[in-house]
């Protein structure tokens, strides 16, 4: 029996002096009691945007323009407040993305879970919420600051578990976290439904932890919904070409040849009257039918697929892919290192009235980083791996053991000569929407380091700027140079980082993270790139990830760090493939794979 009923919704953006953005279109699903339902797709397809329709929390400038959602009898679409508050957090009920946005940061945790029951008048053991979610009670006196993200996490699952709903929408849970918070997680919120029996919309753009945990999979691309159907059946056998590039971007790292797929280019521009199908520009097997022809969401074996094609795809046409093609390493590459780091500590001290703490970062860490070759920092949060970078490239200073550039010291240099070797370490930031400035044009942001370290004159700078956008595969470059941040879609932003930290001509390249933050379509597409770039330019590249799958892509030599110490270290196809540290070995059992599902 449906216990949510979605028919034919609309959601459309009324900016400002803009045209109509139809953000979701004509959505029409169903979600049984105590089914879990995934929902996949990129950013900006709408996923978020629907599942705040569903819970009637949107934001202005965006409005229900069409359609309706029930909800076990309840008319959500054209009830009022006074009648959906009862409903909201008692029966239907949400966890966030951002558990720290999520939860009150001026209250502890137990105030929120008072919160919840004194509005609802109801009672309720935060206690037992708390160990229900593997958290200690004492959690409750405790500020969401003073948490870890897995534990605030948890604590907002407990949350919204609290007066025991009968649905339960999940947006993004377990994105930016490490893969085994992400997996204890997952496996409490299994067994959580099991005992509960409760609903899930799992919304997300990680296709793997989806298809671990869903009974059917939804996938959304440009405001509508393409593919329906039970999970197992969509491993074996994807209608939609888009859901089949999906399903290429995922590997298992310990495989003996491991290749991902990215499906190149972006979404249409939502604001401009669409025809024909929506994903034809990016469609390895499109037809001249394409074209003109939209196709409706049509049933096609066990599910459904929105494609001229009615779901059978041919062999040919695959996603643009990407695989490692050079041979295992020794520990011991060829050249002399560009920068040696030799039993590194970083203590930090922390007061806390008239205590003094010290907490070690990092302790006794050695390896080194030399030209065109790739070092992993593989660990979890927490690890010292964040620590390690900032050494690396001077912001922070070692407590002992040397971090050297040829014969500099590092940790010795101070004002102009540490401005001066900055030049040669660049980073490229986790979160391209935060990296670089929105008021400022991509020609600015890649023109200001060109003068300020090589002294390019305004000229030079702007040709050397459309240079480098070439470099990075952002072409024609003249389309770019005067564009804002905000008109760049994610992996173009990224991009645009990763030529920014080319500019100065660096000698090492420090990419924290460079890909968190990208949607799967395109994260091959930007390990590519830094791959391109760290062989053709001699670049000596320290890539920092909790993803083995993405240090077994790109690394050449993979360092595991465990609470700043390294309990593993050598070539990646040794260390990823035939692991010997438990901690590994755990590392790589936390990736979700797509094989559990079958």
């Amino acid at each position: 029996m449906a216990l949510l009923e979605v028919r034919e919704l609309s959601v459309t953006y009324r900016p400002r002096d803009a045209a109509h953005v139809h953000a979701v279109d004509r959505v029409g699903f169903d979600v049984d009691e105590g089914e879990f339902v995934g929902l996949l797709g990129e950013s900006g397809c709408g996923k978020s945007t629907l599942g705040n329709a569903v819970l009637r929390l949107l934001d202005k400038p965006a409005a229900i323009s069409g359609g309706s959602v029930v909800f076990d009898g309840v008319d959500v679409t054209h009830a009022s407040e006074e009648d959906l508050r009862p409903l909201r957090w008692a029966r239907i009920s949400t966890v966030f993305q951002s558990s720290m946005n999520a939860l009150n940061p001026v209250i502890t945790v137990g105030a929120q879970f008072d919160d919840a029951f004194r509005a609802h008048d109801a009672q309720g053991d935060a206690a037992a919420l708390m160990e229900m979610v593997a958290l200690d009670p004492d959690v409750l006196r405790r500020y969401p600051h003073e948490l870890s993200g897995g534990m605030r996490q948890r604590a907002a699952l407990a949350l919204a578990l609290a007066l025991r709903p009968k649905f339960v929408l999940l947006d993004e849970p377990t994105t930016g976290l490490d893969v085994v918070v992400q997996r204890t997680i997952l496996d409490r919120l299994r067994e959580l439904r099991a005992e509960l029996g409760f609903a899930v919309l799992f919304i997300s753009h990680d296709l793997g932890t989806v298809m671990e945990m869903a009974d059917r999979v939804m996938v959304m691309y440009a405001g509508e919904i393409v593919e329906d159907q039970p999970a197992a059946a969509m491993l074996t056998r994807p209608l939609h070409p888009y859901t089949r590039g999906l399903l290429g971007s995922y590997a298992d790292p310990r495989a003996a040849e491991v290749s991902v797929d990215y499906v190149p280019g972006r979404p249409p521009d939502l604001s401009r009257e669409q025809t024909g199908c929506r994903f034809r520009e990016r469609c390895p097997v499109a037809v001249a039918a394409c074209a003109t022809t939209h196709p409706p969401l049509a049933p096609a074996g066990p599910g459904a697929v929105r494609c001229v094609l009615g779901g059978d795809l041919p062999e040919a046409g695959q996603a643009r892919a990407f695989s490692p093609d050079r041979p295992e390493l020794t520990t011991t590459a060829p050249g002399e290192p560009v920068v040696s780091v030799r039993e590194v500590v970083k203590d930090y001290r922390v007061r806390r009235g008239w205590r003094t703490t010290v907490t070690r970062a990092v302790d006794r860490v050695s390896f080194d980083l030399r030209p065109g070759r790739v070092t992993a920092l593989v660990g979890q949060s927490g690890s010292g791996k964040t620590t390690l970078a900032r050494l690396v490239t001077g912001i922070e200073r070692p407590t002992s053991g040397t971090v050297a550039f040829g014969d500099l010291d590092v940790g010795g240099l101070r004002g102009r000569r540490l401005t001066r070797y900055r030049r040669h370490v660049q980073i490229v930031f986790q979160d391209p929407f935060a990296a670089l400035n929105p008021t400022r044009t991509v020609g600015y942001a890649l023109a200001r380091p060109l003068r300020n370290h090589l002294g390019l004159g305004e000229r030079a700078a702007v040709e050397k700027a459309a240079e480098l956008l070439e470099a990075v595969g952002l072409h024609p470059a003249e389309q770019y140079l005067d564009k804002l941040p905000h008109q760049l879609s994610g992996g173009q932003r990224q991009r645009v980082v990763i030529a920014r930290a080319l500019a100065p001509e660096p000698s090492v390249l420090v990419a924290d993270e460079p890909i968190s933050m990208l949607d799967v379509s395109i994260r091959a597409e930007i390990l590519q790139l830094l791959d391109r770039l760290a062989r053709d330019r001699g670049i000596a590249m320290l890539y920092i990830t909790h993803d083995l799958l993405s240090a077994r892509l790109l690394a050449d030599e993979v360092i595991v760090l465990r609470d700043g110490r390294v309990v593993e270290s050598g070539p990646a196809l040794r260390v990823i493939r035939h692991a010997e540290h438990a901690y590994t070995k755990l590392l790589l059992d936390s990736i979700p794979t797509l094989t559990r599902t079958l």
